[in-house]
């Protein structure tokens, strides 16, 4: 395969809300490199990204592709993203390791709420950024709109550099401004176009249009800028040269008109991204940190070799596979580096690019190119290998937390260690997909990023591993507690099998602590009427009990308990003889001490656009939550409340249906507070019902 240099190399993300039409722009592109010999349709499942079983079943993207073409001499990869939020992980691997991010509007519908997130991540991540107005071969296509829109809601550095002569569903032709014609494309769909002179009654827009760009990349340089206003123009290769610069410093905006199921601008998008995006030698450096400092490496093919890997993909037939970004050197076959964030030694086996699940074998690959590597032993998303030498670490990708969470209920008995085995290689895959074992539930737990995340790793379990569950809502921590106390709560534990028997006889008091006290064990024996030796048995079976719960099962907190009297028998006491009896007698004094059950209340902060308010505030209500006060963030109001834990499953999903998905929120604990009598029956109802089922 042909190599490629730094400079030779251009790597985009292709970003946007979902259905904007990444995947099929890829097919296009594919196709007009002379990649493929025809396009896949998502509807016929025979796309090159979208090649996993659940993305053909659903039709969606689900997991970041990366695929490969060669335009001009340079070599594109490109990588395809979901635009479901479920996925958010898979956009933030890919902008982890992209020159350029391209997003993708529609030329209907313009800016969604997943084009605003997306937008937001990729100026976090200070990227170079472009936008494709798509799908402008819609009868109903607006570019002027959106190009409003862009301006009006994400930024005011976007510019017009092509718009459509005939958008709608003729759509075959754009104006060029930086070369000032028109590209008429063949309507058969092969991508190719002929250049043409701008029609006569385009000219004045196009004339209006091209002063505005070439205002924009004055604006952009101190030195243009002075030359503009002196001259009152740019040479061409001020204006080639002062574009390019502007977009890799983030002052410029491209904004380009596609419709790419019919492959009408997809080869002039593709001129565009070899003339005017970075390649990885123009953005020069990257950011790492050895010995604990903040360093920065030049990004050059004959430095020390280092790569990062920015997603991780399961292949049953190979194992893992790991994709990676060459910061530094070059990358080959049997090459012994160290993983620095392990401290681990490496050594590469089979080097690879790829087309969705298609790879081929490469011999090596220089600094900036994106590429697989198979069978590496101990590494995973987010590590650096690196030559010991260098000794670097690049930044770690920041993944969010789980903002939903199920616990997990095998349908087979002793599938518990496939179950974790299975979920512990999808959490390999997709950081933002976590498992882990809560033992005071006794459950399995799973969290993500939203429903659909978390159903389709179960499938992915069933489908990869064999092992079906079933995805139910995870147990509450309630806790229980005691509001008044027990002067004297008396048992005796008495048993006579025939030679030596069981013997032991306390008596407790039971009185309530402050809340987060948690428990307090007093000795107040007198006399030795319990041997000392016995009273860590009784304290002992206390805690178990307590451990345990006694009304509904649930762990006891803020509770005093005084041994103050009993008896032993000198032959027949033993240490679980006086445990039992502490057990007993506790279980006796806790039920008349006015028991009641508490559960944990969240703090929650919900992020939603003002409009929303009303309906967000009401829903918080009816899930017995207390407001506790709003402030202001721009067009955004932010909402702090109190609400049960209870009343807080799923609530990501209804958040997103209260506010078309913009609403967004983080909960954290704050404090138990006791549960309302009527609820307080149900749950000790409920578990008297499963303790039944049980037995």
């Amino acid at each position: 395969m042909k190599e490629y240099k730094s400079k030779n190399i251009r790597n985009i993300a292709l970003v946007g809300h979902g259905g904007a039409g990444k995947t099929s722009l890829v097919e296009a592109m594919l196709y007009t490199a002379g990649i493929t010999t025809r396009m896949g349709k998502i509807e016929d499942g025979n796309t090159v990204s979208d090649f996993k079983p659940e993305e053909i079943e659903r039709q969606i993207s689900t997991s970041a592709a990366l695929m490969h073409c060669e335009w001009n001499q340079n070599k594109i990869n490109i990588i395809d993203t979901p635009g479901y939020a479920d996925f958010i992980g898979e956009v933030l691997s890919a902008l982890s390791v992209a020159d350029t991010a391209v997003l993708l509007l529609k030329a209907v519908e313009g800016i969604e709420v997943g084009s605003e997130k997306v937008w937001k991540l990729i100026n976090q991540n200070e990227l170079p950024r472009m936008i494709l107005v798509n799908k402008c071969d819609n009868e109903r296509s607006n570019f002027e709109g959106v190009v409003n829109s862009i301006n009006q809601k994400l930024t005011h550095d976007a510019i017009v550099v092509q718009f459509p002569v005939n958008q709608g569903l003729n759509f075959n032709s754009v104006i060029d401004l930086i070369k000032m014609k028109q590209l008429v494309y063949e309507k058969n769909g092969n991508g190719k176009y002929r250049i043409e002179e701008i029609p006569d009654n385009l000219k004045e827009e196009a004339s209006k249009l091209r002063n505005q760009l070439v205002e924009k990349i004055a604006e952009s340089d101190e030195d243009l800028m002075n030359k503009y206003f002196e001259n009152g123009e740019l040479t061409e290769e001020e204006i080639l040269n002062g574009l390019k610069k502007g977009i890799l410093n983030r002052t410029i905006v491209p904004v380009l008109p596609v419709a790419s199921t019919s492959n009408i601008n997809v080869a002039g998008f593709m001129d565009f991204i070899v003339s005017f995006t970075p390649s990885p030698a123009d953005r020069n450096k990257v950011k790492g940190f050895q010995n604990g400092n903040e360093i920065e490496i030049e990004i050059k093919e004959d430095g020390e070799p280092a790569l990062f890997v920015f997603k991780t993909i399961a292949e049953s037939a190979i194992g893992e596979l790991s994709l990676f970004k060459v910061y530094s050197g070059t990358i080959t076959h049997g090459l012994d580096l160290i993983n620095v964030s392990t401290n681990k030694f490496e050594r590469t086996s089979q080097i690879y690019v790829l087309n969705g699940r298609n790879r081929t074998e490469v011999a090596h690959l220089y600094a900036g190119d994106l590429g697989a590597v198979v069978r590496l032993k101990d590494t995973h998303t987010n590590n650096t290998l690196c030559s010991k030498n260098l000794n670097i670490r690049f930044k770690e990708i920041q993944f969010p937390e789980p903002i939903i969470h199920f616990a997990v209920k095998s349908k087979s008995q002793g599938d518990e260690d496939k179950i974790a085995n299975g979920f512990h290689a999808l959490h390999q895959e997709d950081p933002t997909f976590v498992m882990y074992f809560d033992p005071e539930l006794s459950q399995t737990v799973i969290g993500g990023q939203g429903e659909l995340h978390l159903n389709l790793a179960a499938k992915k379990l069933k489908d990869k591993f064999g092992v079906e569950v079933d995805l139910v809502e995870p147990r509450i921590p309630y806790r229980e507690t005691i509001k008044g106390s027990c002067e004297d709560a008396e048992y005796k534990h008495k048993k006579q099998t025939g030679g030596r028997g069981q013997y032991g006889h306390v008596h407790l008091k039971l009185e309530p602590l402050k809340r987060g006290e948690g428990f307090k064990f007093v000795d107040a024996i007198v006399g030795g009427v319990v041997p000392g030796r016995f009273v860590p048995a009784v304290e002992k079976g206390i805690v178990e009990t307590m451990a345990k719960g006694v009304l509904a099962g649930y762990k006891v907190v803020d509770v005093k308990v005084t041994l103050f009297d009993g008896s032993h028998h000198p032959v027949d006491s033993d240490e679980l003889s006086f445990k039992i009896a502490g057990s007993q007698a506790f279980k006796k004094g806790f039920l008349a001490a006015n028991p009641c059950l508490l559960e944990p209340i969240q703090e929650v902060t919900i992020r939603v656009p003002e409009e929303f308010m009303g309906d967000v505030m009401g829903d918080i209500s009816s899930r017995r939550g207390k407001i506790l006060g709003m402030d202001s963030d721009g067009e955004f109001q932010i909402i702090r409340a109190l609400v049960p834990l209870a009343e807080m499953f799923k609530y990501a999903t209804q958040l997103r249906s209260l506010t078309q998905g913009k609403g967004t929120y983080e909960m954290k604990l704050s404090h138990y507070e006791e549960v309302p009598k009527e609820i307080e029956a149900k749950i000790i109802a409920a578990a008297e019902k499963q303790k039944e089922e049980e037995a």
